[in-house]
């Protein structure tokens, strides 16, 4: 005799990447931002360098401002020379634009 309840596993018919779920989850939850914000700063030995990283004390955003506290003078003047071209390293990095300004402190 068959059973009249028959399950499915609770798949959906159509199969999607794990990016794509992982994407969902980010949006669904509305942790986008925070991810954002997150993978920025796990990134920023990675873009700028050891050199930049060692001398950088503290990394905060808020909004689309990022703040960077130096401990180098002239590290801070020579970066102030290169703000719009680290903002576009770290926005090309995560490929969509979350930085719009940058302040170091």
């Amino acid at each position: 005799m068959k059973s009249k309840y028959t399950y499915n596993g609770g798949r959906k018919s159509e199969t999607i990447s794990l990016k794509e779920c992982i994407d969902n989850l980010l949006d669904a939850y509305k942790l986008r931002g925070k991810y954002n914000e997150t993978h920025i700063i796990n990134s920023w030995e990675r873009i700028m360098g050891k050199a930049i990283a060692s001398r950088t004390t503290k990394l905060l955003i808020r909004g689309e401002k990022m703040y960077v506290e130096l401990n180098s003078a002239p590290l801070k003047q020579e970066l102030n020379l290169s703000k719009s071209k680290i903002i576009k390293l770290l926005n090309d990095d995560l490929g969509v634009e979350v930085i719009k300004e940058i302040n170091f402190i």
